[in-house]
């Protein structure tokens, strides 16, 4: 491709120059000045043939004898003195004479054109810069998306996608229609014109979107929901124009939107406060292309989002976005295949166990599994080993959910005491209650997210569903570490901040969205968020001051008997709790197998 010449501000200034130096050697040279008395004296020797009198200066020509005897120009120049005689002697002497209007027309062209439209030239060319450094002005209107060709060599494949089969499936169609459009065009069916991929952040979205477009080997227009806007009005809507059309010409080919929700929000309702809405009128442009387009020339408009509910109902009606996909996060056996994807370019140790690994990461994403990958082999090159152990892959799962140990941390013996106990809580409540989850870890080092301690809890296999029991259960070991605090120490420290927020968002759920309060009953009360055109407010609840009132006492209650739960078991398990402490403070790190030995077989 031919490589685009890129002008700078140094051009415009080289360019001014030039025309300054133009006008002012070439096509007006300055003129010799004399005085205002050779002047008169030359009008008295006769040396005289003409004079232009103009407001400022006198253009003076000689004879043609004296510029040949005296060897002077023929035309010099006087500035202009009050002088009332001048006109009655050039008179007398037969001197040709007439006046003349000055106008120096290099002079009013810098003055009134050249150098006003230089210095606007010059301020764009730095607002375009700062604001858009690799932004060309004459390119404001230009598709910003990168297009991955369809040879590429390293185009992404379904094999590169794992944890997603049953939506592999769903997506399939849309490939095979790519490679063998006639298939269909034949019993007259038309491929969905938009496909909206729907999931939480890091499931996988946009790696699936590069792998349809690999598997159908056709060109793949990456771009973001915010590259569309721009500071200035109208950008928007021409580089939805020009997207289309660069992908008419270079159909069968996918346009991929990355985070659509930037220009697909809901249109507000009446007035439009601010005026121009840059983002619905680009909007309103992709609106207008997506049913503009033919869907049997092959292009196919693919879009990802976590926040579907924000969108406007015009984007995900029939004949724009056909069809909605959802990516959820990936259950046991996904997050097996996902762990071989990414470590297949790993050299692992023979202990290394998959299945394991996925088990102790319960509701992590494709793109998290990814991070634990990677962040693994970084620890194993740090300890300068030659393959990346089991060990190294546990840890790495404790960095990506805790945070950093910060072994150089210094806290103080009594601190240090409260927090061995605050954990040794959290260990033996999930150890004893029926619903918490298996403790695998418990440790007091400090970690970089803030926490003096912590301890690691997996569920025993992937569940869907719980019951009101195990949510009493999972609360109860929540709280588990402030009911030691209160039993060994009688008082209650801040170190309990997260778990308090943690119980009370289960216990909240279990009030408003699971139904399980009796005072309440079997109704569904979570806060949600009404659309702007509803005439209601963006947070409007939708019960009374009254409800309101009840759902907070009964939270409340939820809490409170969770809590007395929690104490009971730590108070039964007395002399448990004091050895499981000391042996934290004498160790700092306890696993599940040491565990098992101090508290005997649950």
């Amino acid at each position: 491709m031919k490589k685009q010449t890129q002008f700078s501000i140094a051009y415009y200034i080289i360019a001014v120059i030039i025309l300054i130096l133009l006008q002012y050697f070439i096509f007006h040279p300055p003129l010799k000045e004399i005085s205002y008395k050779e002047f008169k004296d030359r009008i008295s020797k006769g040396d005289v043939e003409a004079v232009q009198i103009g407001s400022e200066k006198i253009i003076v020509t000689f004879k043609k004898d004296v510029v040949d005897r005296e060897k002077v120009p023929r035309v010099v120049e006087v500035v202009k003195l009050p002088d009332e005689s001048l006109i009655k002697e050039l008179q007398e002497r037969g001197i040709d004479y007439r006046g003349v209007v000055e106008s120096n027309w290099g002079r009013d062209l810098l003055l009134n054109w050249i150098l006003p439209i230089a210095f606007f030239v010059i301020l764009w060319a730095i607002l375009i810069r700062r604001f858009s450094p690799t932004q060309n002005v004459m390119t404001f209107g230009k598709s910003k998306a990168r297009i991955y060709a369809a040879d590429e060599k390293n185009k992404v494949t379904f094999n590169d996608v794992a944890g997603l089969d049953e939506v592999i499936e769903e997506v399939k169609e849309i490939v095979d229609f790519l490679k063998n459009p006639k298939k269909y065009q034949r019993l007259g069916a038309k491929i969905p014109k938009g496909v909206l991929l729907v999931g939480p952040p890091g499931t996988g979205k946009t790696l699936l979107a590069r792998a349809i477009a690999g598997e159908a080997g056709v060109p793949f227009f990456y771009l973001s929901g915010s590259d569309f806007v721009e500071m200035f009005v109208g950008v928007g809507a021409a580089r939805v124009r020009d997207l289309f059309a660069q992908a008419k010409e270079k159909a069968p080919c996918i346009i991929f939107i990355d985070e659509i929700d930037a220009i697909g929000k809901a249109r507000a309702r009446g007035v439009v406060y601010g005026g121009i809405d840059e983002r619905e009128n680009t909007l309103n442009q992709l609106l207008v292309e997506m049913d503009g387009f033919d869907s049997s020339i092959g292009v196919i408009i693919m879009a990802a989002t976590n926040r579907p509910d924000v969108l406007d109902p015009a984007l995900l009606r029939p004949g724009r976005f056909d069809r909605q996909i959802v990516l959820s996060r990936p259950d046991l056996k996904g997050r097996v295949a996902i762990f071989k994807v990414h470590a297949r370019n790993l050299k692992l140790a023979d202990d290394v166990d998959f299945e394991t690994l996925a088990a102790q990461t319960p509701g992590f994403a494709g793109a998290e599994i990814a991070n634990v990958c990677n962040e693994a082999a970084l620890l194993a090159a740090r300890k300068g080993k030659d393959k990346v152990e089991m060990s190294d892959f546990q840890e790495a799962i404790e960095r990506v959910i805790a945070g950093l140990e910060k072994r150089n941390k210094v806290i103080s013996e009594k601190e240090k005491r409260i927090v061995a106990y605050h954990e040794s809580g959290h260990a033996i409540v999930g150890y004893y209650i029926p619903g918490a989850d298996v403790v695998q870890k418990v440790s007091i080092i400090p970690r970089s997210i803030g926490a003096l301690g912590y301890t690691l809890r997996t569920p025993t296999e992937e569940r869907y569903l719980l019951t009101k029991e195990e949510l009493y259960g999972k609360i109860a070991g929540i709280l588990g570490g402030r009911a030691a605090e209160e039993i060994v120490f009688g008082q209650i420290s801040t170190g309990a901040h997260d778990d308090l927020k943690k119980a009370t968002e289960i216990a909240r759920l279990m009030v408003t969205t699971y139904g399980m309060s009796e005072k309440l009953g079997h109704v569904s009360l979570a806060e949600i968020e009404e659309m702007e055109f509803l005439n209601k407010g963006p947070f409007s609840k939708p019960y009374s001051e009254e409800t309101a009132r009840l759902i907070d006492e009964e939270v409340k209650k939820i809490i409170d008997e969770s809590y007395k739960k929690a104490i009971q078991v730590l108070i039964k398990h007395r002399d448990k709790l004091d050895k499981l402490a000391n042996r934290l403070l004498e160790k700092e790190v306890i696993d599940r197998k040491e565990l098992e030995e101090i508290l005997g077989q649950n």
